[in-house]
């Protein structure tokens, strides 16, 4: 059985939908857009 922080360790980054940017995971957030592609000036 895999340990429990092996398998977070190895999970894919996380890329934007829009660019393909990888995304600097938040704690709370689940969105799939980057800074800039989310931005509201944009």
């Amino acid at each position: 059985m895999m340990n429990v922080v092996e398998f977070f360790r190895n999970l894919p980054h996380k890329k934007c939908h829009n660019c393909g940017q990888i995304i600097s995971e938040k704690a709370d957030c689940y969105g799939n857009l980057c800074d800039n592609c989310d931005s509201p000036a944009r």
